[in-house]
């Protein structure tokens, strides 16, 4: 059952946000972690907001007195060293995590492909590792695109299938992955809190179907009424297509371009499965997918 205080780390972001009121709703006291806690406290007033910067281990007693912490803090393409500064602070958060006695450490990471690597996913598994040298109890939760409002991936996805009446794919968007809604990562982060310390370790979070990037993208046209023209061209550089990802999408160069390198893996699980132990069933692709589309309709104006 929920006891004590948990700290969210990353509680302004994508997940994060997410996160706090349910584990409010799952009877926990939630502790929102930010660089900039008065900026968080205007926009949520109504949450206890602290101030965390993992990169400065100065920060990290805020811990104290928290059984659970969620590691949701991540830094794709923000420098070309971000890698190690990720690295590094992780190694930190475990340690001061274990003096501070945190019971539990909750972590949303990546897929570990079967054959080869991205810098972007290698990071994040650098991450897990480093948080588990601590010694503190990790779950650690493998994902790849999370979709729903508001994440990176998916902007990019709906994005293009809005607004391209025609696209040139090329081949690489024919590697598949797991696809998964935030509310089903949202239940199992909570979930991740209370599962028996021998059941710590690595999981993977995949969502119900196995899909290529290409049949993503077309699924999302047709949930949006839209069917564009799809042409494969082997020859489009991923550069390149980080360019014209940006160009239309909007969303930042260098963080696209560590998007693009990761998708052209098969992002298959390379871990037991974590629905199972919870007795959940993920949510259909095409539910999701419409959800997803519905948040961004009904998103005020800028």
């Amino acid at each position: 059952m929920p006891d004590g205080h948990v700290l969210v780390t990353g509680a302004t972001g994508f997940v994060g946000q997410r996160l706090v009121p349910a584990l409010a709703s799952a009877g926990y006291t939630p502790v929102c972690a930010s660089r900039d806690p008065g900026s968080a406290r205007e926009r949520w007033p109504d949450r206890r907001w602290v101030e965390l910067d993992v990169h400065d281990p100065s920060t990290l007693g805020v811990l104290a007195g928290c059984r659970v912490a969620f590691y949701l803090v991540h830094s794709i393409g923000e420098g070309g060293d971000y890698a190690r500064r990720e690295r590094l602070a992780a190694e930190a958060f475990g340690h001061a995590a274990r003096e501070a006695g945190v019971e539990r450490i909750v972590y949303l990471g990546g897929v570990r492909p079967p054959s080869g690597t991205s810098p972007h996913l290698r990071a994040r598994l650098e991450v897990g590792q480093a948080l588990r040298a601590g010694g503190v109890s990790v779950v650690e939760l493998r994902a790849g695109m999370l979709i729903g409002e508001g994440s990176a991936s998916w902007t990019i996805v709906s994005e293009l299938a809005a607004k391209l009446p025609a696209m040139l794919l090329p081949s690489w968007l024919d590697r598949h992955s797991w696809p998964v809604g935030i509310d089903d990562a949202i239940t199992a982060l909570v979930a991740a809190a209370e599962l028996p310390e021998r059941r710590d370790g690595c999981y993977a979070l995949t969502g119900p179907e196995r899909v290529s990037h290409r049949e993503l993208l077309a699924r999302t046209a047709a949930a949006s009424g839209k069917h564009p023209l799809m042409l494969r061209v082997p020859f489009v550089t991923p550069r390149l297509s980080s360019y014209w990802i940006t160009a239309v999408t909007g969303v930042r160069f260098a963080l696209v371009r560590e998007l693009v390198a990761g998708i052209q893996f098969e992002l298959d699980p390379s871990t037991p499965p974590f629905w199972p132990l919870i007795g959940h069933h993920p949510t259909p692709l095409d539910a999701t997918i419409r959800a997803a589309l519905d948040a961004a309709h009904q998103r005020p104006a800028a």
